[in-house]
């Protein structure tokens, strides 16, 4: 076990525990942050995706001990009141269906927009792929992603 003193959605988190958890763990069951979702454990659905130091990266692959000194945003941080450009561009289009994948789809786009603020069509598929969206929802994805980036 160590201790380990985590950035998270602006705020200095401090928790002790084996240096290997994977970061999604520590959010869901040590910070009762579970907006992250678990889906596939090997960094290859999306469902787990958080904002690293600007970049989007899968929480379920990531151990604590890395993260330790990086800036770290969770679905909970873009807005208290769900008012974020990208989160009102998902319900102006009516994006989620089962709603499991959304939390990790919006993050990957934040982090698409903060880092490429007017992006193509090529640009927000390289971001997006590998968040995977049972229900087919991509087209609206992309729709919302582009709404979002002329707000």
């Amino acid at each position: 076990m160590a201790t380990f003193n985590l950035n998270i959605n602006g705020k200095t988190q401090s928790v002790d525990i084996d240096p290997a958890t994977p970061i999604l763990w520590v959010l869901r069951d040590h910070l009762d942050l579970v907006g992250t979702k678990y889906g596939c454990g090997i960094a290859q659905c999306g469902a787990c995706t958080i904002i690293m130091d600007g970049n989007a990266v899968r929480s379920c692959s990531i151990p604590v001990s890395a993260a330790e000194g990086t800036k770290i945003t969770t679905i909970e941080g873009l807005s208290e009141k769900v008012d974020h450009p990208v989160q009102k561009a998902w319900m102006e289009h009516d994006v989620p269906q089962c709603g499991y994948c959304q939390a990790g789809q919006i993050m990957s786009a934040v982090a698409l927009l903060e880092n490429n603020p007017n992006p193509t069509d090529e640009d927000i598929d390289n971001a997006m792929n590998g968040n995977i969206c049972r229900c087919g929802t991509y087209v609206r994805i992309k729709k919302a992603i582009k709404t979002a980036a002329n707000s």
